[in-house]
């Protein structure tokens, strides 16, 4: 660690009483605990556990029974065994499919437990050293595929990027110096930080009604391959990291406060834990497997509540007025900033397909660092950071970009261009064990 931040971002009542999630949670007493499945869910959050015995990687959270986690970890099931008992439960799971009528929620948490199931034996094959195609591998973990690009795509984003950025040298030279303007100072990153949290949690609070005692806390880390993560505690708690390796420019703070926050992963996990552990009493829900269909939903929530939480105007009015001013940067250059950083995400899928390739063992990690400096404008220090990242999580990065864009088409197909029934329909989605082929 090489700068932290201990500090208590308490919530509170919603400012807008608005009963966003009382149809969700108003057939609760319909069905709500099912003794059969929920032992065939004890069982899949067993197997999760024990997977996480061999993949440090695999349980991203889990606020269960803790004897649960401490069964796991002095009896370690040899991978064999955990795939025999996944196959055991997948009968199990199946002899329980709900009739047609059920309770929409209770035929998603089978769908769901399911799908895990088949992602969760995905892994364990992985880590028995069997080898997936990229698209196999994301279809068969996240349940979906994203498409293919190719690079005349990104090459017209950057010729237009060229005309925008015109002057001497190349065109990541230029960018990087452009952007060098709008790096935060590390003294200052703290108040930017927290300024950009209590926004995002201010707007999140008009719409979502939160547990009084929700909180998180932030640090400030090292040498990671991501730039920012949630671990989420149980009990309404999260602990947000931002990695402080490499510069972070004034558009990250928005982006992670409303990704890894409000109302992204923290408030994710807090609506699963209130709505389907303690009132449905749905033990599944109370551990995450990262490589998992269920990480699609989560990134992709939480970087679609970026502009669920701001539109564009309202963004740009808050950081000219805010954010700029606490990081000490021009606050009259915030509008050509985003000019230019709305041409680079056309460039988001550019990831993918250097994760593709390399991973397909088409090109080396060079050469993938290589692309994501001419095709995705990366830096070589970043994109080497990226092609870590691609050996940690492998097909993982599909769920921000896909995720993002599937939610979005799923949310906006039912809400329109309302704010409101925008909320209504996010935070729908954020409180259901929605699958990501429930989203097409």
């Amino acid at each position: 660690m090489t700068e932290w931040c201990d500090r208590r971002l308490r919530g509170g009542q919603c400012i807008l009483p608005v009963a966003i999630l009382t149809s969700l949670v108003s057939s609760v007493s319909v069905a709500q605990s099912n003794p059969s499945m929920n032992k065939l869910a004890e069982q899949y959050v067993k197997l999760v556990l024990a997977v996480g015995q061999h993949d440090t990687d695999y349980v991203d959270a889990y606020y269960g029974p803790a004897h649960w986690r401490t069964e796991a970890e002095a009896s370690v099931r040899p991978l064999d065994r955990i795939v025999e008992d996944a196959d055991t439960l997948r009968k199990g799971l199946a002899g329980l499919a709900p009739e047609p009528e059920a309770d929409e929620l209770v035929r998603l948490r089978h769908q769901y437990l399911t799908r895990q199931l088949e992602a969760l034996r995905t892994r364990v094959r992985l880590l028995q050293g069997g080898a997936l195609a990229f698209d196999d591998e994301s279809e068969r973990l996240y349940d979906a595929v994203a498409p293919h690009q190719p690079d005349s795509t990104f090459a017209q984003t950057l010729k237009q990027l060229d005309t925008q950025l015109s002057g001497p040298g190349t065109l990541i030279d230029r960018y990087a110096a452009f952007r060098s303007d709008f790096v935060v100072p590390r003294d200052r990153l703290d108040r930017v930080f927290t300024a950009a949290i209590e926004e995002c949690r201010r707007r999140t609070r008009a719409y979502v009604e939160l547990p009084d005692d929700e909180q998180f806390t932030v640090e400030y880390v090292t040498n990671k391959s991501w730039s920012g993560y949630n671990w989420y505690q149980g009990d309404r708690h999260s602990l947000i990291q931002v990695n402080v390796d490499l510069p972070i420019y004034i558009d990250r703070a928005i982006d992670l406060a409303c990704h890894e926050g409000y109302p992204g992963h923290h408030v994710y996990n807090v609506l699963l834990e209130q709505h389907l552990v303690r009132e449905r009493g749905w033990p599944e829900f109370s551990v995450y497997a990262l490589f998992s269909p269920q990480s699609l939903i989560a990134e992709g929530t939480a970087n679609y509540g970026i502009e669920v939480a701001f539109s564009d105007a309202e963004r740009l009015a808050f950081e000219q007025r805010v954010l700029f001013p606490a990081a000490g940067l021009d606050p009259d250059r915030a509008a050509e900033y985003y000019r230019v950083q709305s041409l680079v995400a056309q460039l988001d899928y550019a990831g993918n397909e250097a994760a593709r390739r390399y991973l397909n063992g088409e090109i080396d990690r060079a050469a993938a660092a290589n692309w994501l400096t001419r095709f995705a404008l990366m830096t070589p220090d970043r994109a080497e950071q990226r092609t870590r990242f691609f050996d940690q999580y492998r097909s993982y990065v599909i769920n921000y970009n896909l995720g993002k864009d599937l939610v979005a088409a799923y949310i906006e197909s039912r809400s329109g261009n309302d704010p409101p029934e925008r909320w209504r329909a996010f935070i729908a989605l954020l409180a259901s064990p929605r699958l990501p082929s429930g989203l097409r």
